[in-house]
């Protein structure tokens, strides 16, 4: 049997109950949106809270920390879930480009190109009214671990 017949793609349960295990994951409070395998493509929320808040409290204004946060683990997990699990982070470029206001932040992650050793991908990440706040580009070891 090949190495590819033998993955397993991990599902909605099992990609909650990741997020759910990891204390640094669990404490962003993420939401599965929509996981697409056929287009390669995962979204999560972020909700705002006090403790990533930029600035004075009630700002309603993401820090660029929790941004950049979002943006590794939506990458990661666009290809964690066609392996089976999370992955290495190999390198991570992100372009600001508005604040991130609001009550939530929606990240979509898709695979631009998998390889043996590296695979590539691109994050969006809106604010709840629907603008662009942030661009990043991952590259990731497609291997769980």
């Amino acid at each position: 049997m090949s190495e590819a017949a033998t993955v397993k793609r991990l599902d909605r349960a099992g990609l909650e109950a990741i997020f759910e295990r990891s204390t640094f994951i669990r404490a962003m409070r993420l939401e599965v949106l929509a996981m697409d395998y056929d287009k390669e493509e995962l979204s999560v929320r972020m909700p705002i809270r006090p403790e990533i808040e930029r600035g004075a409290p009630g700002s309603r204004q993401f820090h660029g920390g929790a941004i950049a946060a979002l943006i590794d683990v939506v990458g990661d997990f666009a290809i964690g879930m066609m392996v089976g699990g999370g992955v290495p982070t190999m390198n991570l470029r992100i372009d600001y480009l508005r604040p991130g206001l609001g009550d939530w932040l929606d990240a979509t992650a898709v695979v631009r190109k998998t390889g043996r050793t590296a695979a590539v991908v691109d994050i969006d990440v809106f604010s709840a009214d629907r603008k662009l706040v942030a661009v990043g580009r991952g590259t990731y070891v497609p291997v769980t671990g």
